[in-house]
């Protein structure tokens, strides 16, 4: 007898979940959720340790690697988390398998652009080509 020719309905859906995937992507969510709260702490508790939020302490701050990689990680998982999240409510709200594959594209197309320019112009400020 196999699972779907259990006796009982409850035995018919045990242990497949509603579409009988979907475990992977919940704990993915999770891991960035707990990523963006750590890289966001660290963020913020960097910004109060400075001696002034001006252009040229932060600019002196991201130059070195301390600033520099955990920011980049920081945009990296951001970036992630919300291609992530729309991807979500994409699934959720939108019906018919052309329309989600064509928003779930642009949304994807939209993120790895802001995730470069954003990884772009901190490599630019930590190899010191921007004053």
């Amino acid at each position: 007898m196999s699972i779907g020719d259990s006796a009982s309905d409850v035995g018919k859906v045990r242990g497949l979940g509603s579409a009988r995937e979907g475990g992977g992507e919940w704990i993915e969510e999770r891991l960035t959720s707990v990523a963006l709260l750590l890289l966001g702490t660290w963020l913020f508790a960097s910004l109060l340790f400075l001696p002034k939020l001006d252009q040229r302490t932060l600019v002196e701050w991201l130059r070195g690697a301390s600033g520099a990689i955990p920011m980049a990680l920081f945009v990296v998982v951001v970036f992630w988390h919300s291609v992530d999240g729309l991807k979500q409510v994409v699934t959720d709200y939108v019906s018919g398998d052309l329309s989600r594959w064509v928003i779930n594209t642009v949304i994807l197309f939209f993120a790895v652009a802001g995730a470069a320019l954003c990884l772009f112009a901190l490599a630019k400020i930590a190899f010191g080509a921007a004053a």
